[in-house]
């Protein structure tokens, strides 16, 4: 899958305007940001970790970092990110435009509470130099994502 993918898929929920292709690298929070022109704390990354063999995704703000105790309680095992060779393979996008959109079957995934106080997050859109433009209710409603979750920590 790809940006294509993730295309097609907004696409299909006439929301297209919200992709954004980019002619510089968003494969880090930092380039994303500079790329788009805002803070990083905007840039809504997704993390996939190895749950027992399942995958989860969870998207948090660009400026949190996932808190290994609040993690084991949240899912019931340790935060154990999905290996780089893994990721495309197991997410359907590779290492630096991996998104909650277009996912795999059977890839679950979470937004963490640090996005909550942003009106307007960018997530990726399937490759390293792109990027969505969504509300958090957008990303709600285009991410199928399971439930809100807290499990970050230094965003407050």
């Amino acid at each position: 899958m790809s940006l294509d993918t993730v295309k097609s898929y907004f696409s299909s929920l006439n929301a297209l305007d919200k992709v954004i292709e980019l002619s510089e690298s968003s494969a880090t929070v930092e380039l994303a940001a500079a790329a788009l022109g805002c803070l990083p704390a905007h840039i809504a990354k997704t993390m996939s970790f190895d749950a027992g063999g399942d995958t989860l995704l969870v998207v948090c703000a660009g400026d949190a970092r996932i808190d290994n105790r609040k993690f084991k309680t949240e899912f019931g095992v340790k935060a154990k990110m999905v290996s780089p060779a893994e990721v495309e393979e197991r997410t359907g996008h590779a290492p630096g435009g991996v998104c909650p959109f277009a996912v795999k079957e059977g890839v679950k995934t979470y937004l963490d509470i640090s996005l909550k106080r942003f009106e307007t997050v960018y997530p990726a859109a399937g490759n390293d130099s792109s990027a969505v433009r969504l509300s958090i209710g957008e990303l709600e409603t285009y991410s199928n994502h399971q439930s809100w979750v807290d499990v970050c920590r230094n965003w407050q």
